[in-house]
């Protein structure tokens, strides 16, 4: 039954029975448009997940020389997602996170960093997912025996970002952009880089630092293709710590929704970035 199938490169059988059991075990549960592609299309499924489980840390898919935790991953592919009102998928994120002992004031923490590049309905649209994970009927995923966590479980990016070396400014106005806008509407330069500000430099008792906040920016930036405005959030990511890889890692995590382009386009603002410092 098996070999009929034929098998990945890694030996494993493409059967649909077998890619939707290995999926499972991997991930916890499915989809059901992605039970749908596991009968006409296994190897397409296999792939996905594979690839999904690779850059988001699912159950035996992580490699020993990644750095971003499966907490940062899972709180950039929510705040993704939620950027592009995927209300289906975005509710089990949530539940993903209540399960690592994440609270929901983390959760609109994340989707307001990355609503600096994406808009504030990211904002909303991660609040919408909130109320929808803690309804009955959605389907997909598992709440937590005690319900939405109260407290929340540490994970390693929230001690990370919060100090940076002096490189580079914390108010956006100081940026040539904002400063353009000031010799045209000074009121509007203000009141949006207020927002900015916000979003991306947090309070001393913020739960999400400056870095982490940073590589939700970039993640966004690459999603929408734009090079050099991801130039500065990494510069910016950079003064506050983060590493090459984290930021690599981060834009990874939105692979699943915005395609490999926006991997490729993740590089050519690093090299960019690393060309501008030397």
């Amino acid at each position: 039954m098996s070999q009929e199938h034929g098998v990945n490169d890694e030996g494993e059988s493409l059967h649909p029975d077998e890619v939707l059991a290995r999926a499972i075990a991997r991930r916890g549960d499915i989809f059901d448009q992605f039970k749908l592609l596991i009968r006409e299309s296994a190897p397409t499924y296999d792939l996905i997940s594979k690839t999904a489980g690779y850059v988001h840390h699912y159950v035996g898919q992580t490699g020993s020389s990644q750095q971003l935790s499966g907490v940062m991953r899972e709180l950039i592919a929510l705040s993704m997602l939620a950027a592009k009102a995927e209300h289906g998928f975005t509710p089990n994120h949530v539940r993903r996170l209540y399960n690592h002992g994440v609270t929901n004031a983390v959760m609109l923490e994340a989707a307001t960093a990355m609503a600096a590049v994406t808009g504030w309905t990211t904002v909303a649209h991660t609040a919408t997912a909130i109320l929808t994970a803690n309804t009955p009927d959605y389907p997909f995923g598992s709440m937590p025996p005690d319900g939405e966590p109260k407290v929340l479980q540490p994970f390693a990016e929230l001690a990370q970002g919060r100090e940076q070396d002096g490189s580079v400014s914390d108010d956006a106005r100081d940026q040539e952009e904002y400063k353009f806008i000031a010799e045209i509407d000074p009121d509007l330069a203000r009141v949006v880089a207020r927002w900015v500000n916000h979003c991306l430099t947090p309070k001393a008792d913020s739960r999400l630092g400056a870095g982490p906040r940073e590589l939700l920016a970039i993640a966004a930036a690459c999603a929408r293709g734009e090079v050099d405005l991801a130039v500065q959030h990494i510069r910016r990511a950079y003064a506050y710590g983060m590493t090459p890889t984290q930021v690599l890692e981060a834009v990874s995590c939105v692979v699943p929704m915005t395609g490999s382009m926006t991997l490729k386009i993740g590089v050519r603002a690093m090299r960019a970035a690393a060309e501008t410092a030397a």
